[in-house]
């Protein structure tokens, strides 16, 4: 197994965002929100009526928000039931996908770095979006 097969972890996610460039970790209460340009790209958010478990009705206390480019993108994110990504309507028209930290486990760390650098990507500046993509060769 490589690194990039490996099951993602919440320390991951608090790793490849606070390293993207600009990064400015703000909180909201106990938990962190990554931003870049005074702008939210991941976000763990606090339990909300809107996201629960649909057995219990208890509400979910570990929903992480990411910001995504497109709502296609949100789309074909959510649609695979069989992958780890939700919504909620309190999301609609809302560009990101909301996973839980309990099932990152399902997602593969070098798809969830991918995640997590198009949420930077589509958050930043296009200045800093641009010097980024050339610094990696991808632009």
């Amino acid at each position: 197994m490589t690194e990039d097969d490996r099951p993602a972890t919440v320390s991951d996610v608090h790793e490849i965002a606070g390293g993207m460039p600009y990064v400015k970790v703000e909180k909201a209460g106990t938990n962190p929100v990554y931003q870049v340009g005074g702008k939210s790209f991941v976000f763990f958010r606090n339990p909300r009526p809107d996201a629960f478990d649909p057995d219990t009705g208890e509400r979910y206390d570990d929903v992480i928000v990411v910001w995504v480019a497109s709502e296609s993108e949100k789309k074909s994110l959510i649609q695979d039931r069989q992958r780890p990504y939700f919504t909620t309507a309190h999301f609609d028209g809302h560009l990101s996908v909301l996973v839980r930290a309990s099932k990152l486990h399902e997602i593969p760390y070098g798809e969830l770095v991918e995640l997590i650098q198009d949420a930077w990507l589509c958050r930043a500046s296009r200045r800093r979006s641009s010097e980024w993509l050339a610094e990696h060769g991808l632009a």
